[in-house]
């Protein structure tokens, strides 16, 4: 098992584009020819757009970009440029006179964090399809949808850590398998490998790590209130071909990965959702798949803790490791 860059894998491309002043972006994965994909999601509240396409009862075989973005429910509307963008490229079902591009997504809250007033929108939908079209320019860290990415947040934003958009990715012989994921739980987190805690709530002086898991567990009772703001996002991309309930099926697998860095997960809470897009015609065991799927998340979920930079008052794991 070789690693390799998530930039490797074929007939797939991803853009981004971010507002790093109000704390939002976008990042969009661009199938030119089409992509097999499905689709699981396990958290309460997802904001998302046409998951309906990805049942594997529905007509559609094949979509054409994945739109992973900020902006919570608000941001939906940055696939409308991604839409047009592949409408001028040609790309897309031809229906009639039109080429229709089938373009899906899944939003992170990231309102609490900069700007909540600056969400992404068709313009910058726009701009990150055309980087994906045209200058691919992925980068793991405070970028596109991580730009404003943060974990810990049961006991307020004050006490949250900043994380990012983490990728990883592996080749096996002919087989390639990645991850691309933002990191923007309600949870802690913590390294699949080690146990150890690596980012997460802060305790009220913030010198060092609090227990997320055990401040739910002292409020038994139903509460009023509870934050929304959070959701991990992310798409697993294989060369393997694979029709969709098969992709349905790897993609709930891959949601092992969440479950091992963190704690707690999918819970109503988070709109946890995970993508699996079939972009090649190797063949390849969907168990093996599945279970190399859950690795790579994981590796891509620490990635997106330690490549992410201090921002808007909420410190990283580099930062935090560096004055403990």
């Amino acid at each position: 098992m070789k690693e390799i860059s998530v930039k490797d894998i074929k007939n797939i491309t991803i853009g981004q584009t971010e507002d790093a002043a109000a704390g939002t972006g976008c990042t969009v994965l661009v199938g030119r020819n089409g992509m097999r994909a499905g689709l699981d999601i396990r958290g309460g509240g997802p904001a998302s757009r046409e998951a309906a396409l990805l049942d594997p009862l529905m007509s559609a075989e094949t979509i054409h970009a994945v739109v992973l973005s900020g902006g919570s429910a608000f941001g939906l509307g940055a696939a409308d440029g991604v839409m047009q963008l592949l409408e001028e490229r040609g790309i897309g079902f031809q229906v009639g006179e039109h080429r229709v591009p089938l373009v899906v997504q899944s939003d992170i809250f990231d309102l609490t964090v900069g700007d909540g007033k600056v969400r992404p929108d068709k313009a910058m939908g726009y701009q990150a399809a055309l980087r994906a079209m045209d200058a691919p320019n992925y980068r793991d860290g405070n970028y596109g949808a991580g730009c404003g990415a943060t974990v810990g947040k049961m006991a307020g934003m004050e006490r949250c850590m900043k994380t990012g958009i983490g990728s990883y990715a592996v080749r096996i012989g002919e087989l390639e398998i990645g991850a691309v994921v933002v990191l923007n739980a309600v949870g802690d987190v913590f390294d699949h490998s080690t146990r150890r805690k690596i980012a997460g709530m802060l305790t009220p002086d913030k010198k060092d790590f609090a227990d997320t898991t055990e401040l739910i567990v002292q409020n038994i009772v139903p509460q009023k209130t509870k934050p929304v703001t959070n959701t991990t996002i992310g798409a697993v991309l294989t060369n393997a071909v694979f029709e969709k309930s098969k992709l349905c099926k790897i993609a709930g697998m891959a949601h092992d990965g969440y479950a091992r860095c963190i704690e707690p997960v999918h819970t109503s809470m988070d709109g946890d959702s995970i993508y699996a897009l079939s972009l090649g015609e190797v063949r390849a065991d969907i168990d093996a798949v599945g279970t190399i799927a859950a690795r790579v998340m994981s590796e891509a979920i620490k990635r997106a803790v330690y490549s992410a930079e201090t921002a808007y008052g909420h410190v990283s794991a580099k930062e935090f490791r560096g004055s403990k």
